[in-house]
């Protein structure tokens, strides 16, 4: 977001944080499923224009739940502040918020639906592959469409418009399944979530509960490793959502491509080392080669990102510099 411009910058800020609150409820270990349920339709209540219900009454809710002040990370302290982004929300453009709140409230549904579906576990547990792609739908896709939304505001072609709705999602859908493939400890860990689909689990003989035992370590790096390629199948769409989209209303090619090409880099992190999404290490790309990534979107030209997409594939991207 720091690579947008205003108006687009403070606009996509805002939906991002109201995104916030909902995701930080729904991974909140320390909450009920029952009660989590309870708090995302009263969340979602507040959001309605149609409702007599206030982001007040929504904060008045989550006040138990939320840590100590001085404990606070900076997820809870976007739930503790929610009436005031709130607030700051509904002094935009009444365009933008006709853009924006009905994602956000879709968001907020699917989540419910899976908290629900998932009470008696405590934590969500992923069946197959078109219950994980549903899930990353909820998650992040709704997102690719509230960006859309932003973006075809105003003078933009049917055929142009078109282009970006048929592909918003899978740019949400990549972005999420990436982070499904590499951070399979942290979720499990943290938040008693196994999004690596049972399905997959079983062709490899094990089972969700087991994913990070030493002993099915090849298993496990297996599915991982089928999640990030099936990611990889959303690269193609994603790639296309980008170069379809208006530089407009302080929107920039680097605010996007720079997580596409990332993701890119991540996607053969984990080709490489599937086991360490298993492991406290984690998968992730080193601090030189994200610099390399953000200094080099943030020059290039829509036609540039199959290029880099093509070289960030095969090594690090800073090394293909030296």
């Amino acid at each position: 977001m720091d690579v947008l411009e205003e108006p687009m910058s403070s606009q996509i800020c805002l939906g991002y944080l109201l995104c916030r609150v909902a995701d930080t409820i729904e991974d909140a270990g320390h909450i009920s499923p029952e009660s989590q349920a309870n708090l995302l339709r009263t969340f979602d209540a507040a959001l309605n224009p149609a409702s007599n219900e206030t982001m007040n009454k929504f904060r008045a809710a989550v006040d138990g739940w939320l840590p100590p002040s001085v404990d606070r990370s900076a997820d809870w302290s976007v739930v503790a502040q929610s009436p005031t982004i709130w607030a700051t929300f509904t002094n935009q453009p009444e365009s933008v918020q006709t853009a924006v709140i009905p994602l956000v409230r879709e968001m907020v549904d699917g989540m419910t639906m899976f908290v629900e579906r998932y009470a008696d576990t405590g934590g969500l547990r992923i069946n197959d592959r078109s219950e994980l792609e549903q899930y990353c739908y909820y998650a992040a896709g709704t997102v690719g469409r509230l960006i859309t939304n932003l973006l075809t505001r105003g003078n933009v072609s049917q055929k142009r418009a078109q282009r970006l709705y048929d592909t918003a999602d899978e740019f949400g859908l990549l972005l999420q399944m990436v982070n499904v493939s590499k951070d399979v400890y942290d979720d499990y860990t943290e938040e008693n979530n196994v999004y690596l689909p049972a399905e997959w689990l079983a062709d490899e003989g094990i089972d969700q509960e087991s994913i990070l035992r030493t002993d099915n370590r090849e298993p496990a790096a297996n599915v991982v490793e089928r999640t990030a390629s099936y990611a990889g199948t959303f690269l193609d769409d994603a790639q296309a959502y980008i170069k379809a989209m208006p530089l407009t209303h302080g929107n920039t090619m680097a605010a996007w491509s720079i997580p596409y090409l990332l993701g890119v880099g991540t996607i053969r992190e984990l080709h490489t080392r599937p086991e360490d999404a298993l492991t406290e290490s984690g998968v992730k790309i080193s601090r030189r080669e994200v610099i390399a990534v953000m200094e080099a979107a943030s020059t290039a030209d829509r036609n540039a990102i199959g290029e880099l997409r093509e070289t960030i594939a095969t090594k690090p991207y800073h090394q293909a510099l030296d």
